[in-house]
């Protein structure tokens, strides 16, 4: 599966190198470099360059390239998929995903990167369970690790990470139940002269907050589900229900997630 990984600036500097099953050389990122300088701009960039021994594999966030190396053919959205979440990982982590912090938190993310994947395949990649795992860094956390030499390794194993529900850990108690879900639409359009819409679809998402206490087991129900295509859901969503009934049913995981992603055609 993966072998390294390599973070990589808009400067063309490697700041942080993590490998699992071998060390790969960084003369790897030659290929990758050589890409960079015929893109007229880092998002075009191919995310999948193939070079005589390995495949390198990329996403752009936060000025920063994440360059995975793996040594045989696997579907690359598998790649790429993991490749966001480390990115989202880092964010829920840190707050901001930027070099300075990553360099200032480099140890946190060795040991996170570390959970995540295990002999290069994808192993811990919840939020929750991770934060069980490694607790995210504190000043206060930071100073006594400094004084003791203690770690950010948590004593135990994550209550959820055995169960049916790997996405949420056990024992969760709020004195204020809340829930809240943002839809994010993005509508790109063309418009002619006189005002009329030529065609038009919509890219959107569905961000939730939640903080509910115990296990709760939540559906959400829209006026025209049929209207959406393309649907990526969270893997909490029992996907059965929704293919019969096109009702959102899911035990939802402890804090921030995103729910599901959608396409709105223009001919609906």
């Amino acid at each position: 599966m993966i072998h390294s990984l390599f973070l990589i600036n808009s400067s063309g500097d490697i700041f942080l190198e993590k490998h699992w099953k071998s060390v790969v050389s960084r003369s790897v990122c030659d290929y990758f470099f050589e890409a960079q300088e015929r893109a007229t701009e880092a998002e075009n960039v191919p995310p999948v360059i193939s070079t005589p021994h390995h495949y390198l594999l990329s996403v752009y966030r936060h000025k920063i390239f994440f360059v995975a190396v793996i040594q045989t053919e696997v579907p690359p959205l598998f790649v790429i998929e993991f490749l966001h979440r480390v990115v989202d990982t880092f964010q829920d982590y840190f707050g901001v995903c930027s070099e300075p912090v990553i360099k200032d938190n480099v140890v946190v993310v060795y040991e996170v990167l570390e959970e995540m994947l295990d002999n290069g395949f994808p192993l811990a990649t919840e939020s929750n369970i991770l934060k069980e795992l490694i607790k995210p860094p504190t000043i206060l956390r930071t100073v006594v690790n400094t004084i003791t030499g203690s770690t950010n390794v948590g004593d135990q194993l994550p209550t959820g990470q055995l169960s049916v529900v790997p996405w949420r850990r056990t024992g969760v108690k709020y004195t204020n139940n809340e829930a809240y879900f943002d839809v994010i639409e993005e509508i790109d359009a063309i418009i002619d002269k006189s005002g009329s819409t030529i065609t038009a679809e919509i890219q959107g998402v569905i961000d939730a907050c939640v903080k509910l206490t115990g296990m709760p087991d939540l559906t959400l129900s829209f006026m025209n589900p049929r209207l959406l295509d393309d649907v990526s859901f969270h893997p909490c969503v029992r996907f059965k229900r929704w293919e019969s009934e096109r009702i959102l049913s899911f035990i939802p995981p402890d804090g921030n997630f995103r729910l599901l992603s959608y396409h709105v055609s223009a001919q609906k």
